[in-house]
């Protein structure tokens, strides 16, 4: 009975294999660079922080402008009535004085501003400040990106290796099974046997259909970052089976970091806006000095006596000083503000630091670690290897059960994951370490 239900339940996801299989038709190859050139290319998230990047590059060109002098253009027609003359007391009936009635006035000024606390000049530097805050938060979600792109393909790296390895097993399995088979045709093994060893067939091929839909579901997710079709299956193209070089000592990968980390980066030049804030706000009780210049065309002519009704041009220039004496008080909170504000984000430089310190420790630590990994599972699988093939001579000379047979059997496909997967791993935590040192 437990047989049956075993093989009915393969049947029921072997079409599932099958189907998965088929779509394997439509691939890709590709090597990380290749992935990680598209992934800039198509990532909607990189275009949203590039428009980001262009906005403050046209921000900063915008407070350049205000170097520019202000200019400015107005027209007037006014309607003027005739001057009523009380000359017998403010409660008789006037005479009126006959004027020019219609008034026209085209002018235009200027201002330039020389000197205003230095505070244009302060909001320039801002701006180019917070342009090269937002180029390096692009430049960081570029990163971020590029290390989800490459775990994901090591994803499927590593998939592709188990699937391999489960088919390898799977056919050594089969090859086994008929050998078992055999030898209870002629009654030298139980039926029992027979039954674990499908049960246990069974298994790989439940696990192999598992492996074959996380192929699916990684290659879609790697396929939303770099733009293609959901059902497009990417196979990793030049890959070695070896693991990348170690990296440098924690010293030297601490040294970079603090000088490219975009967190760090980042803290970094938010301090330094706060203190621009800071001395923006001393600013305001300087004095300002600037140009100016007004020029009128107008009629009637008013300006001199006796007047006339004749256009008349006249043009103004000199210089405007004002000293705000109300900022005087009216600053003093705002200073003090502005000071704890640069204070606040000094301390959270520092912590971002010791972050930093604690990110590039641990990745360095788990990649040095990711090596051990491998080296024992390199160990572990000539281990497990030379196990199984002992207990399968005894299993057959009829010194070992067959549970033995079997456990001998998983460990060794286990112990073949392990280092697959370790390494992997060291690949993987060495795109991480590039990622959190800023070199990726």
């Amino acid at each position: 009975m437990i047989h049956k239900i075993l093989f009915i339940g393969f049947i029921i996801f072997h079409p599932i294999y099958a189907q998965n299989e088929a779509k394997l038709n439509d691939t890709l190859k590709l090597t990380l660079t290749e992935i990680w050139k598209k992934t800039e290319s198509n990532s909607r998230l990189i275009s949203i922080k590039n428009k980001e990047v262009e906005i403050s590059e046209e921000e900063v060109k915008d407070i350049k402008m205000e170097r520019l002098p202000e200019l400015g253009v107005s027209g007037n027609y006014e309607r003027a009535t005739n001057i009523p003359i009380y000359d017998k007391g403010l409660f008789s009936s006037p005479s009126y004085h006959e004027v020019i009635k219609n008034l026209y006035k085209v002018s235009g000024d200027m201002y330039l501003n020389i000197y205003n606390g230095n505070k244009l000049n302060l909001e320039i530097r801002k701006e180019k400040v917070l342009h090269e805050i937002k180029t390096i938060e692009r430049n960081e979600v570029v990163s971020n990106i590029k290390y989800n792109a490459a775990s994901l393909y090591l994803e499927i790296q590593q998939l592709i290796i188990f699937k391999n390895l489960v088919i390898d097993d799977i056919l050594d399995q089969e090859k086994q099974l008929k050998e078992v088979k055999a030898l209870h045709k002629h009654g030298t093994k139980l039926k029992s046997d027979v039954l674990r060893i499908e049960l246990d067939l069974s298994k790989r091929q439940l696990l192999l259909v598992k492996i074959n839909n996380d192929l699916l579901i990684t290659n879609q997710k790697l396929n939303i970052i770099i733009g293609e079709p959901d059902d497009r299956v990417v196979i990793p193209d030049n890959y070695k089976d070896t693991v990348i070089n170690e990296a440098d000592n924690y010293e030297s990968l601490l040294k970079v970091a603090l000088a490219n980390s975009y967190a760090y980066n980042i803290s970094e030049h938010k301090t330094i806006v706060s203190k621009l804030n800071l001395k923006q706000v001393k600013a305001n009780i300087r004095p300002k000095l600037g140009l100016t210049g007004d020029f009128y065309y107008m009629n009637p002519q008013i300006f001199l006596f006796p007047y006339a009704p004749y256009w008349y041009s006249l043009g103004l220039a000199g210089l405007r000083a004002s000293f705000p004496i109300s900022s005087l008080y009216h600053n003093i909170h705002k200073t003090k503000a502005a000071r704890i504000e640069v204070e606040k984000e000094e301390i959270a430089h520092n912590e971002t630091e010791d972050k930093v310190r604690q990110q590039v420790k641990e990745a360095f630590l788990r990649y040095q670690e990711a090596f051990i990994q491998i080296n024992v599972a390199t160990v572990n699988v000539k281990q497990a290897t030379e196990n199984a093939r002992i207990i399968k001579e005894n299993y057959f000379n009829q010194t070992a059960l067959v549970t033995d047979l079997l456990d001998a059997d998983i460990q060794t496909l286990q112990t073949k994951f392990e280092l697959a997967s370790a390494k992997i791993q060291a690949q993987n935590k060495y795109y991480l370490l590039l990622n959190i040192v800023g070199k990726l």
